[in-house]
């Protein structure tokens, strides 16, 4: 079916502020920017934001509900499933789980397992439908397996999505080493865990001429290194979640569970210092991490809950405070949850233009609701921001072209 939408605010691609116009779609792609006719079937966003569908690169769990009130239409899967995504048949059923409503893009094993021990059938599953290939919630310690990896996925122009901490320092750690793991008496690891970890990556990278994303980056020494990388030209990028630009290990206080990330919160030093990398370009992506848990796993002691939140549903709204704070437009805001996490994947998504794909989202920047960990859609509400008032609120959700939540 064909579609237009009129009267909106639009967000583009190369454009520092919304641009009032519509769009027009030719069965599921968009043909149409700008002064479009009106159609059979024509939507009057009435003034409301019109955005291309969020691309949440990196969740753990398919959570349909959760996704659709927060305005993604593709996630990325992390391998992490049970059995992993490590063999073809696998990586193929993951991808058609979403139909018809929603898009999702399997990312393959980086290892058979998950064990770093073995690289898993990489070509096969990048034919099975994997978009890119990932190492999963572990660091990969063996620097020969993680060059071979990097030489295989430059070979098939695939991104390798990387989770940065060195293990020999973490360890079991649940916490930053810090004032805040003392008073509580949590095991703690250095924050130069996750600078070592991706100064070794960014040398293989720059040996092998991948293209590497580093899938969450929270502290200021890390980023620092990614912003010199990237000067020198190599085809490096990087992401975080809301938690770590929003909260510092504070919010670990009375040993909130909900709380326990992976990796965990940093000091408020380096939480300036994700706000200024997302200011300044070093941050190319910001995900949700959804990965919901339970009362199973998280009514625990604080080291032996499970980490993890359910992000999605908020994903928007607390990305929007970076645009009222003033740290970035919010065309800049969906080159980070949209665009460039579109680019890292190879997909034709994430922009209001000519030939991509009809996935958009109307929504109110300005609607007030609040983070309740009770009444979320997700199959879990283990939120650090329970309880929060935020503003940004999802009237409608398209997936090419077809309604899929209004």
């Amino acid at each position: 079916m064909s579609i237009a939408v009129t009267n909106g605010q639009l967000i583009l691609p190369d454009q520092d502020a919304p641009v009032s116009g519509g769009i027009a779609s030719d069965g599921d792609v968009i043909c149409a920017i700008g002064e479009v006719p009106a159609q059979d079937n024509t939507i009057d966003a009435k003034g409301a934001l019109v955005a291309p569908g969020i691309v949440d690169l990196g969740v753990f769990a398919i959570d349909k509900p959760a996704f659709h009130f927060g305005g993604i239409t593709r996630a990325a899967l992390m391998p992490d499933q049970s059995p992993p995504l490590d063999y073809p048949a696998r990586v193929r059923f993951a991808a058609y789980s979403g139909k018809p409503d929603l898009w999702v893009h399997p990312l393959g094993a980086a290892t058979v397992n998950l064990d770093s021990h073995e690289m898993a059938e990489i070509a096969l599953m990048q034919e099975a439908g994997a978009k890119a290939i990932a190492t999963g919630r572990n660091w990969i310690a063996d620097s020969g397996m993680m060059r071979r990896l990097m030489q295989y996925c430059a070979a098939l122009d695939l991104a390798l999505i990387i989770h940065s901490e060195d293990g020999g320092l973490t360890g079991n750690a649940v916490a930053t080493d810090g004032e805040m793991a003392t008073r509580l008496g949590l095991s703690s690891a250095p924050s130069e865990a996750e600078a070592i970890a991706i100064a070794r990556d960014i040398e293989l990278a720059r040996m092998t001429g991948a293209k590497v994303h580093f899938r969450q980056v929270t502290t200021a020494a890390a980023l620092d290194l990614i912003r010199k990388a990237k000067s020198g030209g190599l085809h490096i990028t990087c992401g975080i979640t809301p938690a770590h630009l929003f909260l510092s290990d504070l919010a670990m206080g009375n040993f909130r569970t909900f709380a326990h990330l992976s990796p965990p919160l940093r000091s408020e030093g380096d939480r300036q210092a994700c706000l200024a990398a997302a200011a300044d370009g070093t941050i190319d992506v910001i995900s949700s991490g959804h990965d919901p848990r339970g009362p199973e796993d998280k009514r625990l002691p604080f080291a032996d809950a499970a980490p993890g939140m359910a992000g999605a549903e908020s994903l928007l709204a607390l990305s929007l405070g970076l645009v009222r704070d003033g740290h970035i437009s919010i065309n800049r805001l969906f080159d980070l949850l949209a665009r460039n996490p579109a680019r890292i994947l190879g997909v034709p998504a994430g922009a209001l233009a000519k030939g991509m794909d009809a996935d958009f989202i109307i929504f109110d920047a300005d609607a007030p609701w609040q983070i309740s960990s009770d009444k979320m859609r997700a199959n879990a509400g283990n939120t650090p921001f329970d309880g929060m008032p935020v503003q940004g609120k999802v009237s409608a959700v398209y997936k090419g072209a077809k309604a899929v939540w209004l």
